[in-house]
């Protein structure tokens, strides 16, 4: 289980930094709907609602759904569903340096460059990379803990939730030093400043450092598809027969139910 947990820290690592980044883009665009003025803080409620919707829809339509196709008690098993969690987060990643090659193109267009807001691009345009780290929230999150407490040993099950957030911690902190690695290595000796130096955006290479973490997330993924095609499972996650597929609570014993 070691190299899927490994392979995962890579895989959280553009989450955090998209967050924190697109609160700051919001801030240099228009934030309002007609005579509503939507501070950028409140953009994390985005992907919370869509992470409720989709979990909604997941467990009532998708997962049965799933579950008389393949099988499974999941619908996919649990290896799939984080797999597809960062196969989301990869394709947020490149939508986030689609928008911001958008965004930073209009205030170039307006004169912009040098300011710090009121570029004439609608904050919505930020809610499609919130909507996939929502995926990435129902799918790789949850599918990592079912994953952990579906196949550890009886005594290491208590610490499951421990080791979770410990990836997501060593995955924040890699980004924090992701983000000082690209400056100190794109700042040259002339005084050129780096991707991400200064806190005006529009100067900046966010987009640049956006594509870097596609790439990085894409491999990320290569790797962790490679040890999770070679996982054995502990534990059978098939239904019994086509009775049990359309009724979970008849699966086998020990098979993990979401």
């Amino acid at each position: 289980m070691v190299p899927i947990f490994l392979s995962s820290i890579l895989g959280y690592i553009p989450v955090p930094l998209i967050l924190n980044f697109t609160v700051q883009q919001g801030n240099t665009v228009d934030t309002k709907l007609g005579s509503i003025h939507i501070s950028p803080a409140t953009l994390f409620v985005i992907p919370t609602v869509f992470q409720m919707v989709i979990l909604v829809l997941y467990d009532r339509f998708i997962v049965p759904f799933l579950r008389r196709i393949t099988g499974y008690v999941g619908g996919v098993t649990h290896l799939q569903r984080i797999g597809i969690g960062f196969l989301s987060a990869a394709l947020a990643t490149g939508v986030a340096a689609i928008v911001e090659m958008k965004r930073k193109r209009v205030a170039e267009e307006n004169s912009l460059m040098d300011a710090t807001t009121g570029i004439p691009i609608s904050v919505f345009w930020l809610t499609v990379q919130f909507f996939l780290l929502g995926v990435v929230d129902v799918t790789s999150f949850v599918g990592l803990l079912e994953f952990f407490y579906s196949e550890a040993s009886n005594g290491m099950k208590s610490v499951g939730s421990s080791i979770f957030y410990c990836i997501l911690g060593v995955s924040a902190w890699l980004g924090s030093l992701l983000i000082q690695v690209a400056n100190r290595v794109t700042r040259s000796a002339d005084g050129t400043r780096g991707w991400l130096d200064g806190t005006n955006l529009n100067m900046g290479k966010l987009d640049r450092f956006y594509w870097l973490l596609a790439v990085i997330e894409l491999v990320s993924l290569f790797i962790y598809m490679f040890f999770a095609r070679r996982y054995v499972y502990r534990n059978n996650q098939r239904v019994v027969d086509a009775k049990d597929a359309n009724d979970p609570s008849e699966a086998a014993a020990g098979d993990p139910i979401i």
